[in-house]
């Protein structure tokens, strides 16, 4: 019996499909039986993997798994999410293992890097490497001889999930423009969003989920060569559109990764984040510099602002979105792209 692995990453959308090639690169490099625990709100996202043997979800707490992979025999643990939740996993582990008087599996936890964020985003002192969060995830499996293998992030959409652009109503040519982010402060507002498909002379397709329907139906209105297709589709089938578009203009949001793991050429937008904290478009090799554009007000003093986002400007002004300018963002996308 092929002894086990557990990799672990709970959330969200982008920093699971981020960690994607150390689930196929454990499995492609190694003999163990890949193992995966996620959320199940975001079990979607590994949909159809090849390479996890067996996904394993919660809720909310690792006491729902104890009757079940908390009784597993784990030879190792890649703990890609480094939090409460999974110190009590790994402890948890361990004491099963001594009941039955096996080993304890060995783990690794990637480097969350705490002290170089708070540094960057709290007084403007970047200590952050040069790394990409991507290969802090690979770090994890450096002990069971696992390297990069330079492939980049995967996703895999069901053929259930494919969208017939044809039958929907959409274009088959088109940039998709994804609307959404979890927080206000890393995505333009609604006027500029509608600003930049004002002056695009592409058709576009905009993407969200049901929380950013209303405000895709806000910056269509009137536009008849945007497509409004928020809250339409599951994340499969947002994903084949991402697949399926010849440019992706983006937030610092989920889909981003997920058209990277495509290989599409990505236009990013970022206000409060900054790609400095190592979670900018992953795409191996000379594609990172042909394939990706980014959009940013540099020479603020106040960004970062936090690693993640605000839901209002801490400092009022909003400048590293309000100082965005739509219609330059739609030329820049033209002029790379077309």
């Amino acid at each position: 019996m092929p002894q086990k692995v557990l990799i672990v990453r709970f959330s969200s959308i982008g920093d699971i499909v981020l960690t994607t090639p150390v689930i196929r690169c454990v499995k492609q490099q190694t003999d163990f039986e890949v193992h995966f625990l996620t959320k199940k709100s975001f079990a979607a996202t590994l949909k159809g993997n090849p390479y996890i043997d067996r996904l394993w979800t919660i809720d909310k707490d690792i006491s729902e798994l104890s009757r079940t992979l908390l009784t597993e025999h784990y030879a190792w643990v890649l703990d890609l999410h480094g939090n409460l939740r999974t110190r009590e996993l790994k402890t948890r582990l361990s004491l099963n293992a001594l009941r039955h008087l096996r080993l304890r599996p060995k783990t690794r936890t990637f480097p969350k890097l705490n002290l170089q964020k708070f540094l960057l985003t709290r007084f403007g002192i970047n200590r952050m490497p040069d790394v990409h969060i991507v290969d802090r995830y690979l770090q994890t499996g450096r002990d069971l001889g696992v390297v990069n293998d330079g492939k980049g992030l995967d996703y895999f959409i069901s053929p259930n999930d494919e969208v017939d652009l044809l039958a929907e109503g959409l274009p088959p040519k088109y940039i998709a423009f994804v609307i959404g982010a979890a927080h206000a402060t890393k995505r333009l507002t609604p006027p500029q969003m509608a600003e930049f498909c004002r002056n695009s002379r592409q058709p576009v397709i905009l993407l969200g989920g049901p929380a950013e329907a209303e405000t895709g139906e806000e910056i269509a209105a009137g536009l008849t060569h945007v497509y409004n297709a928020c809250g339409r589709f599951n994340l499969g089938g947002s994903a084949d559109l991402v697949r399926k578009a010849s440019v992706v203009v983006s937030h610092d949001t989920g889909l981003m990764h997920i058209a990277a793991a495509f290989r599409k050429p990505i236009f990013s937008i970022w206000g409060n984040t900054v790609p400095d904290l190592g979670m900018y478009p992953y795409l191996p090799g000379t594609e990172a510099l042909e394939k990706q554009r980014r959009q940013e007000v540099e020479g603020l003093s106040c960004r970062p602002c936090s690693k993640i986002g605000h839901q209002e400007c801490p400092q009022g002004h909003f400048r590293c979105i309000m100082d965005q300018h739509p219609a330059a963002i739609a030329s820049r996308v033209e002029e790379a792209y077309t």
